[in-house]
């Protein structure tokens, strides 16, 4: 029975257990689902042609022996049988292959490949994470079959396409506007259309990245509160009544219309990176805190919040994890030779900063891969949530990586390449990641040009900024469709006083790190160029 028959039979109490009864096991419990799940994988894994291009004919037997054999892996070590699609030569079939950016400006996407097994845990853990967006306490199920969705995620094939699919064999939710619909139509008329059916019909539920939804929620308010007598004449009574009283409540406290003037959401999801920088703007939109999952093209969905939102807990059938410790994470980066210690979930750290290392269960194709992200471990247990295994928080990318509201991933290749292309004359360059005064994630990017260069060109910070942007543009589609679908300019630049990286570079023995440098290296960097203090932001 799917989630659907059980609801029907008012099956509560094995509702919960099937669904969200990871949340119940005790640390113990925890690890021997992960250890016996890992255990068949390493089996199928190390058989796989693909397995064997990386264990090079050694046959691991037991996890540890696993972890010792297999190296610490990214997409470099898969991208050859996996950008061909080769099927037989993975861990099992894969049934649906789902793409991604790779990193603009040098690699146009990666896949990654899904099999059955990974659809059905992605099915029910999806649907895990409605119930939990929907209560408001353990073992409570606030779910209905007639309940609809406003859908803010990226259609096929990328990984949010999955959500409705995968959804929809556990229930019969309908998605606004429909997903055969949605998925042949652009950002924009999808938006459209969802808010016209909500207005005419109403909604329960909203998914979406966070900075995605932040943008829907404030064209839902603008679309709303303006029109006429018959914008209201295909929506249902009640809804009429709901927008009339909420124009003259707008009116009478003279403010802006907002969602939570129309809507009384019972589940909030959003997905993707930065949401901690929209969650208390969405939550002042819409009157609902939003619940926090995270997925990827790579590990598929492994973590949901719950209803206490104060932190994630990570699903023990989806992958296998470990993590790396924040200062042997920035010491690999420093030095590629050095194979950084991983701990397993019962040995992370309150209050500690790790890089993750998953390797997809169920035939998945990863093992042992260094995703990218960058998790706090908040807690072992939690008193509100009555759990006993760690919880835990996003933070942001690995520091190489510079990840815009989710949407754009730039790295020191696809920045220097913009500025090569460019044809400016640059001494030095550094990059940050940088918040605006309402948390709003950018990046800040610190310029030096050689001094004939100003000398033969009137060069200012604006015309440096618009000839980058243009390059950014050219090498990256998802960075383009930042300003397009979200109207945000990602980018400021600064630029420096000519021989301030040099000066920094005399000073330390060092040159300053191009990505993400520390805060007071960075510090350091702008008073040796006496730069004007208030042009320095909020770093992370």
């Amino acid at each position: 029975m799917n989630l659907k028959d059980k609801l029907e039979q008012e099956q509560y109490g094995l509702i919960w257990e099937n669904y969200c009864g990871f949340l119940d096991l005790r640390m113990d419990e925890y690890m021997a689902i992960q250890k016996r799940l890992m255990e068949e994988q390493i089996r199928m894994w190390s058989l796989s042609t693909l397995g064997q291009s990386i264990l090079k004919g050694r046959a691991p037997q037991t996890i540890e022996e696993f972890r010792r054999m297999v190296p610490l892996t990214t997409y470099e070590d898969y991208s050859d049988i996996l950008l061909q699609k080769k099927g037989e030569l993975l861990p099992d079939n894969p049934v649906i292959w789902i793409q991604t950016t790779w990193e603009g400006g040098k690699h146009p996407i990666k896949v990654a490949p899904y099999t059955r097994s990974m659809l059905d845990t992605f099915s029910t853990n999806v649907a895990a994470c409605l119930i939990l967006a929907t209560t408001t306490a353990k073992g409570q199920i606030n779910v209905d079959a007639r309940d609809k969705l406003l859908y803010g995620l990226a259609p096929l094939p990328y990984a949010t396409g999955l959500l409705p699919h995968a959804l929809n064999e556990e229930i019969d939710i309908q998605f606004l506007p429909p997903v055969k619909e949605a998925e042949h139509m652009t950002f924009s008329e999808r938006n459209k259309l969802g808010f016209k059916m909500a207005m005419q019909q109403d909604v329960e539920l909203f998914f979406g990245l966070g900075s995605v939804a932040y943008a829907i929620s404030l064209s839902l308010g603008s679309t709303s509160s303006s029109g006429g007598l018959s914008s209201l004449l295909d929506c249902k009574l009640k809804m009429i009544w709901r927008i009339l009283k909420a124009r003259r409540a707008c009116r009478r406290e003279n403010r802006c219309l907002k969602p939570r003037d129309l809507f009384k959401l019972k589940g909030f999801m959003v997905a993707g990176t930065d949401n901690n920088s929209y969650k208390d703007d969405l939550e002042a939109l819409w009157g609902i805190r939003p619940m926090e999952i995270f997925a990827g093209t790579e590990p598929s969905l492994i973590g949901t919040e719950t209803w206490t939102r104060s932190g994630m807990y990570f699903f023990p059938d989806s992958c296998f994890y470990e993590f790396i410790p924040e200062k042997d994470m920035l010491r690999s980066m420093e030095d590629p030779q050095y194979v950084p210690p991983t701990y397993l979930m019962d040995q992370v750290i309150p209050g500690e900063k790790y890089e993750i290392v998953l390797s997809v269960l169920k035939g998945g194709a990863f093992a042992r891969y260094r995703v990218g992200d960058v998790y706090r471990c908040a807690g072992l247990s939690n008193k509100e949530d009555e759990t006993a295994i760690p919880r835990f928080e996003y933070v942001d990318r690995v520091p190489s990586i510079i990840d815009i509201a989710g949407f754009t991933r730039i790295s020191q290749d696809s920045i220097q390449h913009a500025i090569d292309l460019s044809g400016f004359a640059v001494n030095g360059w550094t990059a940050c990641k940088t918040y605006t005064d309402k948390k709003h994630p950018y990046m800040h990017l610190y310029v030096e040009i050689e001094k004939e260069e100003l000398a033969q060109r009137a060069v200012t910070t604006e015309i440096i900024k618009e000839i980058l942007t243009t390059y950014f543009k050219y090498i990256d589609q998802d960075y383009r469709d930042l300003k397009k679908i979200l109207g945000m300019d990602p980018l400021t630049v600064t630029a420096v006083r000519c021989g301030t990286f040099g000066a920094y570079a005399r000073k330390h023995g060092r040159s300053i790190a191009k990505m993400n440098p520390p805060r007071y290296d960075l510090d350091d960097l702008l008073h040796l160029q006496e730069i004007d203090p208030a042009e320095r932001q909020v770093l992370r």
